[in-house]
């Protein structure tokens, strides 16, 4: 057996059956999303994302895979090291271009060093990473960064002595409740009153919410949702990472995989949220409204989605990224990673101690999250 590693120019010049027998089922990692990325022009073109996605094979057969980006900024990775590229200025280095490990604008924990199911499995993915830092350091890059992957790739990087760094983010667990009432039944009394009063209050300004499977959407729906993503953007004074294109071919290659919730008031749309599922996890990834109406974003974004986990069967809900308000609403905190392969020696150093006393602070803020879970902590309550 001999292995080859090699970088491709683009996820869509690649076979789809064979990077997708690596990815196990996720959505956020199949070829048809990350290729919908590329074709779209929501990455490449001059958007600061260049694909080069690393492949090994035994032979002609592709059996290890790392979806990985040059990047020449910071957005869309939910990683901040802005203060790192900060202090490589003042200092008269580039910190950009940068590599990078992730699925773009998707802070979502899951398998970074992909793999077959084959007896040298953890060969492959260990020179997945040395072959990393061989390209981090005969191109010059900065360093190369490998974000939220999952216990299986921090294990191989961490083995490899890459710099770890913490966070957290919220996930909802589906303990087999029956209906959305038995998930209530497992809160404190007043988080029970308090999300009731929330959804009562949604129904009595009128609206009415529907949930939306992939391939009944509309093309009138997706043309509504798209305008409440921009939306969002121009609220925040930002601009939409994901183009139109984006949204039309993944609603022809992912409809088993997408969720769409809709509320309606006096019969119009006025919001909406498009979620990602499989038959495990469900994402929570994009919404945006065009009328205030208060408590919405709590009902479409994380009331509908429980129900729709509930009803499916579907384990886990992944939140995305901040916002401690999801506490109040089921979710626990849920520790995250990365991992960091700084090339420059001193600047190694000195992020290792940052993210060291980040890594304190980290600590200290989960376990003040923890205590403000919104269970009960008896059945007698």
């Amino acid at each position: 057996m001999t292995l080859k590693v090699d970088l491709a120019d683009s996820v869509t010049s690649l076979d789809r059956q064979s990077w997708d027998a690596l990815v196990g089922g996720m959505p956020l990692l199949s070829h048809a999303f990350l290729s919908a990325l590329e074709e779209s022009k929501s990455i490449g073109n001059g958007t600061g994302w260049q694909s080069c996605p690393m492949l090994v094979f035994d032979d002609e057969a592709l059996v290890g895979g790392l979806p990985l980006y040059v990047k020449s900024h910071s957005y869309g990775e939910y990683v901040f090291d802005w203060a790192w590229a900060e202090a490589y200025e003042k200092n008269g280095l580039n910190y950009y271009p940068k590599l990078i490990a992730a699925i773009p604008f998707s802070p979502v924990t899951s398998q970074r060093l992909l793999v077959a199911s084959v007896p040298n499995a953890s060969e492959i993915q260990s020179l997945m990473v040395e072959t990393l830092e061989e390209i981090t350091h005969s191109n010059q890059f900065s360093g190369a960064h490998v974000l939220f992957p999952n216990e299986d790739s921090a294990k191989v990087l961490s083995e490899a002595n890459w710099l770890q760094r913490h966070g957290v983010q919220f996930q909802w667990k589906n303990e087999s409740f029956e209906n959305f009432e038995g998930f209530l039944s497992q809160l404190t009394q007043e988080k029970r009153k308090k999300i009731r009063q929330e959804r009562k209050k949604v129904v009595n300004s009128g609206v009415v919410c529907h949930r939306v499977k992939g391939p009944d959407i509309s093309e009138a729906q997706w043309e509504f949702f798209y305008q409440c993503y921009c939306n969002t953007y121009r609220e925040h004074r930002s601009t939409p990472y994901l183009t139109r294109e984006f949204f039309k071919i993944i609603a022809k290659t992912m409809t088993q995989h997408i969720l769409l919730v809709m509320a309606y008031k006096d019969g119009a749309p006025i919001a909406s949220a498009l979620n990602f599922y499989d038959q495990n996890t469900l994402y929570g990834r994009y919404w945006g409204c065009l009328e205030y109406v208060p408590n919405l974003h709590f009902e479409l974004c994380y009331y509908q989605a429980q129900e729709f986990c509930i009803a499916e069967n579907i384990q886990y809900f992944e939140g995305g990224a901040q916002g401690e308000h999801k506490l109040a609403r089921g979710f626990k905190p849920k520790a995250t990673c990365s991992f960091h392969q700084i090339a420059h020696p001193q600047f190694a150093n000195a992020i290792e101690d940052f993210v060291m006393r980040e890594a304190h602070g980290i600590a200290k803020y989960t376990n003040e999250l923890e205590d403000r879970a919104p269970f009960k902590l008896s059945t007698s309550e």
